[in-house]
């Protein structure tokens, strides 16, 4: 038995069965792209760490800022202010978009997401929750009565949270009216027109929330005209506009948030995964005009806003800025968009690929068009073999995600798209 087979073996009799592992490997050490694994083999990790890992794998500005905090204090607890958790404050709503400024530290996505929906009906009064299906905000009772990715997740958890509404994202690909984008318009906001009129009345609803790019659902970046109607629909009534922002975020789509990309500002927002590198940190962030409504005890934490976490995470958006990596971002993930779209032209069974910076959906369908879990599987298996970490996405698992870090290099790049690329042709 090898090292990462006896590692393997251990996690499985200490972990819950619900403890989940994409592969049966264990790391010995990560740097940049790269990681190692307990037997010596490389990899080249274009999962950034499931979205996380946006300056890749111990970034040494990173780990000298941890290293520092660590020697000072670990934990406040919220019982006195600390200097690395304010300061990570300041440069975080320093690059959110503008009239965001003022923000709450937690530390997971869907802690996030549960603050965020908690802000929505203490601020407004109202308790009505319009989500997208096909949506994953997270796994906590809040947060996973608003995802909708797969049924799975939701299984033998009822009842949820009440007063959610359901429409439908807008999946250009997989259209649920047949259409294109170009003769679309903005259908899919008809769907909140309905709710309006069968289910619930706007001026009950407290917040609409929708990831700008649908993450595990599938890999879609919703058009900029359906995020502008989103704004002016809450605009008209009132609402809470809610942006997930917790895998498209701190750079991943060439910009500091997807809805940049929108010209549209949502009311809330929820920050996660990147925002430092690794350490558990997330942060639900509004204007100090709704904020300042979210009253005393209202809300809390115990260890959201650790000072180690929050150095990582000034460390993380310094790198980002100082480094230039929103434009690479941009570079790389073109260079890999263009390479992909070419690949599909050629290959029938990618049915699209789609994506913004270094956040790339890659769909694969069967002959009839129809999602193919099992070649992505087979490809991705393959990839790995090869070298390269992947994983799948959408309610078929018919979708790949494509993010290597920011600042990936040329040459890690082209040595990935070229075992994708070999791949796809070898699962032929």
């Amino acid at each position: 038995m090898n090292k990462d087979e006896m590692v393997v073996n251990r996690g499985l009799s200490v972990f819950a069965p619900a403890a989940h592992y994409y592969y049966q490997f264990s790391i010995s050490r990560g740097e940049g792209c790269t990681v190692y694994s307990q037997e010596g083999l490389r990899f080249l990790d274009f999962t950034s760490g499931l979205g996380v890992l946006n300056i890749g794998h111990n970034h040494p500005k990173v780990v000298e800022a941890a290293r520092n905090q660590l020697e000072a204090y670990i934990h406040t607890g919220g019982i006195y202010y600390s200097e690395a958790t304010v300061a990570a404050a300041e440069q975080l709503v320093s690059v959110t978009p503008a009239g965001l400024d003022m923000l709450f530290f937690s530390n997971s996505g869907a802690e996030a997401v549960e603050g965020a929906l908690k802000l929505a009906r203490y601020t407004s009064g109202r308790q009505a929750i319009i989500s997208c299906t096909g949506a994953f905000h997270g796994r906590t009772m809040g947060a996973l009565s608003v995802t909708t990715s797969s049924s799975a997740y939701r299984r033998r958890y009822h009842p949820l949270l009440p007063s959610i509404y359901q429409v439908s994202y807008p999946a250009c690909f997989t259209c649920p009216y047949g259409l294109t984008p170009e003769s679309c318009g903005t259908r899919c906001l008809d769907e909140i027109s309905r709710i309006f009129e069968r289910q619930v009345p706007p001026e009950e609803v407290c917040a609409i929330l929708i990831e700008p790019f649908l993450g595990e659902g599938g890999y879609y970046p919703a058009p900029a005209p359906y995020l502008q109607g989103l704004r002016s629909i809450c605009d008209q009534y009132g609402i809470l506009l809610i942006f997930d922002e917790v895998q498209s975020g701190i750079g991943r789509t060439g910009k500091w948030f997807c809805c940049e990309h929108a010209g549209v500002v949502p009311d809330i927002m929820t920050v996660a995964k990147a925002v430092a590198s690794g350490f558990p940190l997330s942060a639900v962030v509004s204007s100090r005009k709704v904020m300042q409504k979210w009253e005393l005890g209202a809300h809390g934490t115990t260890f959201g806003g650790n000072p180690v976490s929050c150095a990582a995470a000034r460390a993380t958006l310094e790198v980002i800025r100082d480094e230039g990596l929103l434009a690479r971002a941009t570079v790389a993930g073109g260079r890999a968009l263009s390479f992909l779209q070419d690949l599909a032209a050629r290959n029938p069974c990618i049915g699209d690929v789609r994506g913004k910076g270094c956040m790339i959906g890659i769909e694969f369908v069967d002959a009839a068009g129809v999602a193919d879990g099992r070649r992505c599987a087979a490809v991705i298996d393959q990839c790995l073999s090869k070298g390269l970490i992947l994983i799948g996405c959408g309610l078929r698992r018919n979708a790949i995600r494509f993010i290597p870090p920011l600042n990936v290099t040329d040459e890690e790049l082209e040595e990935a798209l070229a075992i994708f690329a070999a791949s796809v042709a070898e699962t032929s």
